[in-house]
């Protein structure tokens, strides 16, 4: 079998869908051996484990290795971050390191494991990337929160500070109540232990709350449906483009379009 016949095969291999299903399944398992070992088990059971785990490390290779052969440009391969990841992730998982020194990383690296089900699986893929993609926008809207957060702790423990100093003693531990009261953290009764001496308190409460929770959830989930728009037409325009459906023009006038979506933002 010369090297064209190995990557041909290795390309039908990645390309089918039982094969997808079969390493998807086994990364879910390899998520519940994690959690089995977390138990008080007895001996024989953490050895079928030991094997088990084994086992799915050698398919973990196997897989790797079939991405690797099947990829028609392999010195890029090991450029591509999910690539170095999933590499890294098996190498390490291979080492011997279980009753050395180094145990708790080997246990924190088959942990990291489960991530693969991200890189395996291309939508996982696109709402990490539209995550991180979004997180400079989503860095004005927690600097807003804070500017948000230190003016309404200020005013609360100006005034409430005689009230509750376990909850309003400084700026700091104000901040951290006010937090509770985002999350909605048996939040009425701090907001009724104020009323208690300010009666009009609950408006302090009720616009902090609209101002953080629902402003906020909304500008953060705003962000991120657009970056994830953006990141479904990409992937529409390359696999078009791919499949022969789109011209480089077409491209060209996408992106332009795309351009001028991103300015009007």
């Amino acid at each position: 079998m010369n090297f064209q016949t190995l990557q041909a095969y290795s390309q039908r291999i990645k390309s089918n869908k039982v094969f997808e299903i079969f390493v998807i399944s086994v990364i879910v398992l390899s998520a519940l051996l994690i959690g089995a070992k977390t138990y008080h088990l007895p001996n024989y059971a953490l050895g079928a484990l030991a094997l088990f785990d084994w086992f799915i490390t050698a398919i973990f290779l196997f897989e790797i290795v079939i991405r690797f052969v099947a990829d028609d440009d392999k010195k890029r391969f090991f450029t591509k971050g999910w690539n170095i990841f999933d590499t890294l992730i098996v190498v390490v998982s291979l080492i011997p390191i279980e009753d050395s020194e180094l145990a708790l990383v080997g246990r924190l690296i088959r942990i990291f494991r489960v991530m693969r089900m991200i890189s395996f699986v291309p939508e996982l893929r696109m709402l990490l990337n539209s995550l991180l993609r979004a997180l400079p926008q989503l860095g004005y809207v927690v600097l807003l929160m804070f500017i948000i957060f230190y003016i309404y702790a200020a005013i609360g423990s100006s005034f409430f500070a005689g009230i509750n100093t376990d909850l309003w003693g400084d700026i700091s531990i104000a901040m951290l109540t006010l937090f509770r009261v985002m999350t909605f953290e048996d939040w009425t009764d701090v907001m009724y232990e104020v009323m208690n001496v300010y009666s009009f308190g609950w408006i302090y409460f009720l616009s902090f709350i609209f101002l953080t929770t629902f402003a906020f959830l909304n500008m953060v989930i705003g962000i991120v449906v657009n970056v994830l728009e953006d990141e479904h037409a990409k992937e529409r325009a390359q696999k078009d483009l791919d499949d022969g459906k789109l011209t480089i023009e077409d491209l060209s006038k996408q992106i332009e379009e795309l351009k001028v979506l991103i300015a009007k933002k």
